[in-house]
């Protein structure tokens, strides 16, 4: 677990000195096309600058339909992590999953929030969204312009890097295989056949995966003292 953590910590430190270093915010170009994507002015745009600036928003809510569940164990709130990672990625995703105790366990009863993210519409949702984007992007895009961009322009190479660093970091921290844990899922061929397919492997997990069992008052007070007793290391 130790070494997930160093792993994780590597890889934050060194995407936010590469961020700061290029100051994707400093370049004359950037709040153009920010304005372009965040007004929908696709038109304008090589179609695979903004599916990807879109993916990097279907990624928050893959890690928040589990994070929201883990949160409820740890010992602080996940909302600040999930809200930030809608707008700056792994730098603010990551210090979630490097500072959260591992912890296999859900107790209680679901809010309305984290029914949302339970559900399996919703995962069902993300995947016909992620779908349609790609279609988008292949039949209306540009590859070798965008091949171009990401290397003369600092805001997509850098969306583009963060969009990657969403994918490799899924398999490395233990937020996965907790929430396969907390559902009873112990076949460890589906956390292979989840982890080595990028973006479509957490999507269809979403879609495939039994919900969350709430428990009683009494069951969770139980619960919360033994969740306690681990954390505490007695």
């Amino acid at each position: 677990m130790a070494i997930r953590k160093i792993i994780l910590l590597v890889i934050w430190v060194a995407f936010v000195a590469y961020t700061l270093w290029l100051a994707p915010l400093d370049q004359a170009d950037t709040w153009p096309l920010g304005w372009k994507l965040l007004t929908l002015q696709w038109d304008k745009l090589n179609a695979f600058i903004p599916v990807i600036f879109s993916l990097m928003g279907v990624w928050p809510m893959i890690y928040g339909a589990m994070m929201f569940a883990d949160g409820r164990m740890q010992n602080f709130r996940v909302w600040p992590y999930f809200i930030g990672s809608n707008f700056t990625g792994v730098i603010c995703l990551l210090p979630y999953l490097i500072l959260r105790k591992s912890n296999q366990e859900f107790y209680g009863q679901k809010d309305k929030w984290l029914q949302f993210f339970d559900q399996r519409s919703t995962g069902i949702f993300l995947l016909v969204g992620t779908i349609a984007l790609l279609v988008y992007a292949v039949t209306a895009g540009d590859w070798q312009d965008y091949v171009h961009q990401f290397q003369t322009r600092h805001f997509v190479h850098l969306i583009s890097i963060d969009f990657c660093l969403m994918c490799l970091i899924f398999p490395i921290t233990s937020l996965f295989e907790d929430d396969m844990a907390r559902r009873g899922i112990k076949d460890t061929r589906i956390f292979w056949a989840v982890a080595l397919l990028p973006l479509f492997g957490p999507l269809l997990y979403l879609c495939l995966r039994p919900p969350l069992e709430e428990t009683t008052s009494e069951q969770s007070k139980d619960s919360e003292i033994k969740n306690k007793f681990i954390h505490s290391g007695i």
